[in-house]
């Protein structure tokens, strides 16, 4: 992890003015969705997390077929799998091999890498104050002491015994005294009085008890996994929670906020008040801001070998949960923090460009990152561009259009788009996506601190009301549509102050429009009204990586300096005092002194060629002589977008 010097009194070890040295800690660092495809062989999964040094759990499950979940870890060892559906004693496989940036299958894992299966692993880091592993022996008494190195006070504990049958005993600080109950991991029977303080868990240590829990027979091995909940020691000051153990009482059929202080990657929620199974939900399968598609969101069930289904009963906000349910009744759950945290320092980390031919099959689009959004335009014919997210699931917009927001078929978008590590599942036949010999080009992003968030929320008709986001800076440049309804593509850019905003769609002079915008919300009171949904894609200037800027036109050549070191990749330029189109070039189309191909992001004319009007520089890109007045016109005002 890396390290930052803090201020502090010179010290004997010659530090000077940057005398204390604190480890930084991200949640990327510790915790990881990965999907892949089984080989029936041996296999790497590289998801960053360094197992081999610091420890840790993978979780692995199946998402097309029938059969058990996976469990191994490092206090273990590689060999032996349990599985949380089941009571059942662990069970030997091929050796997993625990590396620094992920591990390695062992040949043949069965259950965990059959050949053309689907599977998603969750991995778990031992890092204080987010999770630790403990093994431990039984020595039948009544109660034994156990110590762990979480660093603060778990939120939830799960032990098996990993060569005995009974159940996974799990303990959890929203159930209804914690010390002295438990839910089972294997089970949807729920909540269990077990009697008087039979769990005793502090900051340092937990009980275990025979024979209320059973988790402590004589000579019985055990594992403990523990979770931390708003335990802090996350980001740049240590103190940023990433990961919660709460428990909530749903409304009936009300929607209910659950604030977590940011959004989630990751929910293992379970009814405690009653049977329930318990549902897994990430980002990575499906865990979305559906408005006008069904249920959209993907659930694997801990407590059963079924393979996946479809959920519609919690959605990710900006910093939380929103939930909806039939009943009223009491849940209990774990929720993990979305990243990245850390600031990205390089273009093509959280950006990617693919030029690419349609092939009339399914086919699957990458970026060269997981991404998160994605801008897809037919170079050869008059379609439309399609501008959709990991967040809007198969919903998406046109950018040319005040169109609400449509539900892809599978012509356009796969069933479930984005469910891959690198880019976006594309449709089959439709000319917008993928139609056979068409040309296309197509964006691909990633969020990131201090470069782009989206926020997906949901109109209260309360005027100028804060929204938060994520960015972590004061965006300087934000999109926003209604999603079920017709109406402009709102643009707020920097350049034109707080009461002026243009529109995506189309081509107009700015209009008069009131924003306010902090590093945590922003307000604008256009986009408040009740029971529309909304999606906003937030974008900042960040060192070396993007640009949000401005110029004045001269009517000869300029260079338009971003900061960067081997040029732009992407462009996107708008004239703001005057009427003009939204020109934008790439560097997979071309970017040169000679052609430079040009598209409109308010049109769906097909892609314009042989002009010269921008040109490449290290430091950011040019504006020719050659441009017109709607993008250099002696002493017009101009505002644009870059990306490294």
């Amino acid at each position: 992890m890396p390290l930052v010097q803090t201020r502090g009194a010179a010290s004997a070890q010659g530090f000077g003015e940057f005398a204390q040295v604190t480890a930084v800690n991200y949640i990327e660092d510790v915790f990881s969705t990965f999907l892949y495809t089984g080989n029936g062989s041996t296999q790497t999964i590289t998801n960053g997390i360094d197992l081999s040094t610091k420890g840790g759990l993978t979780w692995t499950k199946s998402r097309t077929t029938v059969d058990g979940h996976g469990l191994v870890d490092t206090a273990r060892g590689g060999t032996e799998l349990l599985q949380s559906q089941s009571a059942g004693a662990q069970s030997a496989l091929a050796a997993t091999t625990f590396l620094t940036t992920g591990y390695d299958l062992g040949n043949a894992q069965g259950r965990l890498n059959g050949s053309g299966t689907d599977y998603v692993s969750w991995t778990f880091r031992k890092q204080a104050k987010f999770f630790d592993i403990v093994t431990y022996t039984g020595d039948g008494n009544t109660n034994q002491t156990i110590p762990h190195d979480l660093g603060s006070t778990p939120g939830c504990i799960i032990v098996k015994g990993a060569d005995d049958t009974n159940g996974w005993y799990t303990y959890h600080r929203g159930l209804t005294t914690p010390n002295n109950y438990n839910v089972y991991l294997n089970s949807d029977v729920g909540q269990v009085d077990q009697g008087s303080n039979v769990w005793n868990v502090t900051s340092t240590t937990f009980q275990a008890n025979q024979p209320n829990l059973d988790s402590n027979k004589l000579g019985i091995t055990y594992v403990a996994y523990i979770f931390a909940h708003d335990a802090g020691g996350f980001g740049l000051t240590g103190t940023e929670n990433v990961i919660s153990c709460g428990s909530f009482t749903a409304p009936v059929q009300t929607t209910f906020n659950i604030s977590l202080g940011y959004e989630p990657q990751f929910l293992l929620v379970k009814k405690s008040s009653g049977f329930g199974d318990w549902y897994l939900i990430d980002v990575m399968r499906g865990f979305n801001s559906f408005a006008n598609a069904g249920p959209q969101n993907k659930i694997l069930k801990p407590n059963s070998s079924g393979s996946e289904g479809n959920e519609e009963y919690y959605r990710p906000t900006a910093t939380g949960i929103q939930g909806w349910h039939l009943a009223s009744a009491d849940y209990i759950y774990i929720a993990i923090r979305r990243g990245p945290m850390k600031v990205p320092t390089s273009g093509t980390s959280v950006f990617g460009l693919n030029a690419r031919t349609g092939t009339g099959a399914v086919a699957t689009v990458t970026g060269g990152q997981t991404d998160d959004a994605v801008i897809v335009k037919n170079r050869g014919s008059a379609v439309a561009s399609l501008f959709s997210s990991r967040l809007t699931g198969t919903g998406y917009l046109v950018t040319s259009s005040t169109a609400a927001e449509v539900t892809a078929g599978t012509t356009i978008l796969q069933a479930n788009p984005w469910d891959v590590m690198d880019g976006v599942k594309v449709g089959t036949t439709s000319t917008i996506t993928n139609a056979s010999a068409n040309t296309y080009i197509n964006y691909l992003f990633k969020r990131a601190p201090g470069f782009m968030d989206i926020v997906c929320y949901t109109g209260t008709g309360s005027p100028y009301l804060p929204l938060p986001h994520n960015l972590t800076v004061v965006p300087q440049m934000i999109i926003g549509k209604f999603r079920n309804s017709a109406g402009q593509f709102y643009v707020y850019h920097e350049a034109l102050g707080a009461t002026n905003e243009l529109y995506f769609n189309s081509n107009a002079v700015n209009v008069v429009a009131p924003w306010t915008l902090t590093s945590t919300t922003f307000q604008y009171d256009t986009l408040q009204i009740n029971t529309l949904t909304y999606v906003t894609y937030l974008f900042a200037t960040c060192a070396g990586v993007s640009k949000v800027g401005s110029y004045t036109g001269t009517g000869a050549l300029q260079t338009v300096n971003c900061g960067f070191t081997t040029g732009a990749r992407f462009i996107l330029i708008k004239r703001s005092d005057s009427t003009g189109d939204w020109y934008f070039w790439d560097s997979a189309r071309g970017i040169s002194a000679g052609d430079d191909p040009y598209l409109l992001i308010n049109s769906s004319n097909a892609e314009v060629i042989n002009t010269n009007y921008v040109d490449t520089d290290t430091t950011g890109f040019q504006v020719t002589a050659a441009a017109p007045a709607a993008l250099n016109a002696s002493g017009g005002n101009y505002i644009f977008l870059a990306i490294a």
